[in-house]
This record gives C-alpha cells, structure tokens and sequence, in this order.
C-alpha cells in the first residue's frame, strides 16, 4: 500500500462532497519543497503531530453529516463502518471495530453508517454487502475489507491504514474534550451469551472449528438464535477459505463446471469478496444439472450465503424465489 487508489465514481455526486474528495492526495511526510509553508514535517523530525477535538472516538454518520467526517479525514485517518440493524455479522464486527479504536488512542475515528438510513454513503461506498469497512484519509476513500473478520486480522488492516496515512501526511491525533483520546475509563461491552463468547474466542486464535462448534452448540440449545446461525455461516465461510489459492479454485471450477464442490468452491470466493449476485448466479446456474445430493449440497450453502448476506436483502430475496421456482 504506497498510494491512494481513485474515488470510485460513486462517490463522485452520491454525496454533494466534491471539493473534497477531488483534491489531490496529501504529500507524503518530507515531500513538500524545502522551505515551503506547510510542509510536513517527517515523524521523527521531533515536531508534535497534530490534533483535532472530536465529541468521541466512535461516531454515527449520516448522508448529511459526512462532510464533517472528509474533513477530519485530512488530520486523522477514518475508519467507515456500513452496518444494519439486521445483520448479524455487522453485530458480531462492530465489538471489534469498537475496541481497536478505542486501544489505538485517538489513531483513528470511526463512523458508522447504518445502510438503511443513508442510501447515499451506501452507494458512495459501493456497499453490496455488510459488514463492510472503508477508511477514508485526506478526503480520499480506501476500501477495506467485507464480512466479520477476527480481531486479529482487523488489527493488522488498522496497521495497513496507519501505514498508508503517513505516507499521505495523515499523521494526526483525535482529542476527546480537549485530553488525549483514549484516556480515562471505556465502557464495558455488554457480555456475550457464552457459547458466542466461546466462539469470539476462537475466531480470535484462528481455531475456526472450535467456533463453528460453540456456534452449533448455541443453535442446539436455541435454535431461533439468529446471531448463532448466521455466525456459524460467516466462520464456516472463513474455514473453507483458509489455504485457497484463488487462481487453483477458478481453474477447477472451469474445468468441471458441473462439479458441485468445485462450483460452490468458486461461490465462497465470490461472496467473501463482495461478489453476492455472482455467488448465487452460479450456484443456482449448476443447480438443474446436480443430483439429489448435489443439490441438497447446492441449497444448505445458498441458505448460509443468505445469512451472511442479510436475510433482508433484495438479492436474497431474488435467489430464494429463484431457487423455489428450481426445486418446485
């Protein structure tokens, strides 16, 4: 990560925020001409970084209100949080997101944007699925990543922002009530059931099948547990990803484009990167042509990428009816 990619063209009039977000990028620290005004200063010239006064470290953003947030951006780097009250993998990443803020001690802000209510920053942000994070430093977007990631590899993203923030001159510091951002006492989370908490835990050493029996556990005990069941289908996701080479799994599927594993391995890829109406056009497209265990294979893993997806989205909708009309 060394430059900042373009403003995607969503962004670009979705919101009225064009005198920011078509300046150039900020210099990278020590890029300046020597002796200009306001040149950067490198951070190991000694000179204190600077500051800005925030209401607090975790803030909600609105269509109306992210301007504030583009400006912020020019001094400290803003993390972008799409979420939905439905979605439960936003519930399970929002803990996470709150807590890394938090630790980094005014590194960073983050702003979250409920979907629902801001059809704007969601299409400016080319949400197709949530959870989904973007940063935005010196007026400019970055994407992130989509789905709950585990602490461990959100952490090494912030890094991955922090790096690209000073290379474009966003070395700055949140101050909450005019003291150092992160001191004083956070709030508490409130617990998780325990079987979650089991499964959070999990997720957190990279032991995925440890979590994806907490989560069935959990199901078993409560089965109109929601935040269980669409847990258990975001850490089955992962599990299977681990160790996929991208370039062995499209070729696979290619060369068997009838073979149910290698068209569902192809499936995973395209919804953990974002690409839900391609998932479930290929699975659905193989559909006809399975056999019976084939399909059923076929409709549990569609039914998973639903819940990762949002039972309440317009795709889902759209694949459920398709996949209704195929089995009836």
């Amino acid at each position: 990560m060394t430059t900042l990619p373009p403003v995607p063209s969503g962004l670009r009039g979705a919101v009225d925020l064009s005198s920011l977000v078509n300046r150039p990028p900020a210099p990278a620290p020590g890029a300046a001409a020597a002796g200009s005004p306001g040149a950067p200063t490198p951070p190991d010239g000694g000179a204190p970084a600077a500051s800005v006064a925030v209401p607090a470290l975790v803030l909600d953003a609105t269509d109306e209100t992210f301007t504030q947030f583009l400006e912020l951006s020019n001094t400290v780097p803003v993390i972008v949080d799409l979420w939905a009250e439905w979605c439960g993998p936003c519930k399970q990443l929002s803990p996470v997101l709150d807590k890394l803020v938090a630790e980094y001690g005014g590194r960073f802000v983050l702003a979250k944007v409920d979907v629902d209510a801001n059809p704007q920053l969601t299409q400016a942000f080319q949400a197709q699925s949530i959870p989904a994070v973007a940063a935005v430093i010196g007026g400019r977007p970055v994407q992130l990543f989509v789905g709950a990631l585990p602490e461990a590899q959100v952490r090494d993203v912030f890094e991955q922002v922090l790096e690209l923030a000073a290379q474009n001159g966003v070395t700055g510091t949140a101050v909450v009530d005019g003291a150092p951002a992160g001191e004083g006492e956070t709030p508490e989370p409130e617990p998780l059931p325990p079987h979650h908490q089991d499964a959070y835990d999990a997720i957190d050493r990279g032991d995925y099948e440890a979590a994806i029996a907490a989560y069935t556990t959990a199901i078993a005990q409560d089965p109109r547990d929601q935040l269980a069941v669409a847990g258990l289908a975001q850490v089955s996701l992962i599990s299977r990803l681990q160790g996929a080479s991208l370039a062995d799994v499209r070729a696979e599927a290619a060369a068997a484009p009838t073979d149910v594993d290698a068209q569902l391995a192809v499936a995973d890829l395209d919804v953990s990167g974002g690409h839900v109406d391609d998932a479930f056009d290929r699975v659905l497209t193989v559909f006809p042509s399975l056999d019976q265990e084939g399909k059923d294979a076929a409709r549990k893993r569609l039914l998973e990428y639903f819940e990762i997806v949002g039972l309440d989205d317009p795709r889902v909708a759209a694949a459920r009816r398709r996949l209704t009309m195929l089995l009836y």
